[in-house]
């Protein structure tokens, strides 16, 4: 079960950016993070993760999120990333593994096979020795993938993983994401395409800097929520057309 229970986050002038906000999951799920620009999305994980400042609490199975690092899993956006690092796509996913292992320690070769299985599932073990530098967005985006399937995460925050990547990479990284959840894995995910999210999500949270709404995605993604959420009825319009 995860619970977040009244996080806020303020902007410098003391301004809201995640007002009061409380849910509680209590089964593995695939759950979109749905708002406006400027709603709060990414904020909102990043408070959460105390990534930032924020208060509230946030629990996994009633533990604080403090004492649950290992079991959580954040693929940030691309464009954090600094793509020029010199660093192959099997060490990039290798990162993974050091929640559960120090530093200081060489890589096992069963370590070794762990990333090469999870760049197998996205289909880059060819690219393994490649910079990161070299890669295309979608390439790059899955390659993130799999150095969360090598944590082993039993929570999983991805912001915005599906800009600017090509259909086939999104393709494969939902049907990736769809076996963690039936594995038992929560996965959060900040999207953008309304056109999608029927078919990607078992839930949704609808956001504008506060909670507009959240539940199974057929009961909550529905014009009445939508339009409290982004102030406009152009978004039902605009998804209603890309659903013919």
């Amino acid at each position: 079960m995860i619970q977040i229970n009244d996080l806020c986050v303020s902007y410098r002038k003391g301004e809201p950016a995640v007002d009061h906000l409380t849910l509680t999951v209590e089964h593995p799920a695939l759950i979109g993070i749905l708002g406006p620009n400027g709603a709060g999305k990414s904020t909102f994980i990043k408070g959460i993760l105390k990534l930032i400042p924020a208060s509230g609490k946030a629990l996994i199975d009633t533990q604080p999120i403090d004492k649950c690092r290992k079991e959580i899993a954040y693929v940030e956006q691309k464009a954090e990333i600094d793509r020029t690092f010199p660093i192959t796509v099997a060490e990039c996913v290798s990162l993974g593994l050091y929640p559960h292992r120090p530093f200081y320690k060489r890589i096992t070769k069963y370590e070794w096979e762990k990333v090469f299985t999870a760049l197998a599932k996205v289909e880059m073990q060819e690219f393994a020795s490649r910079q990161i530098g070299e890669l295309s967005g979608g390439q790059f985006q899955r390659v993130l993938v799999a150095r969360a399937l090598v944590q082993q995460a039993k929570v999983i925050f991805l912001d915005e993983p599906f800009v600017g990547i090509d259909r086939q990479s999104e393709h494969l990284i939902m049907e990736v994401l769809r076996d963690l959840r039936d594995q038992g894995t929560y996965i959060f995910i900040v999207h953008h395409d309304l056109g999608k999210v029927d078919d990607y999500f078992d839930q949704v949270v609808l956001m504008n800097k506060q909670l507009i709404a959240y539940g199974p995605t057929k009961e909550t993604f529905i014009p009445q929520w939508i339009t409290k959420t982004y102030g406009t009825q152009t978004i039902i319009l605009e998804r209603k057309e890309e659903m013919k």
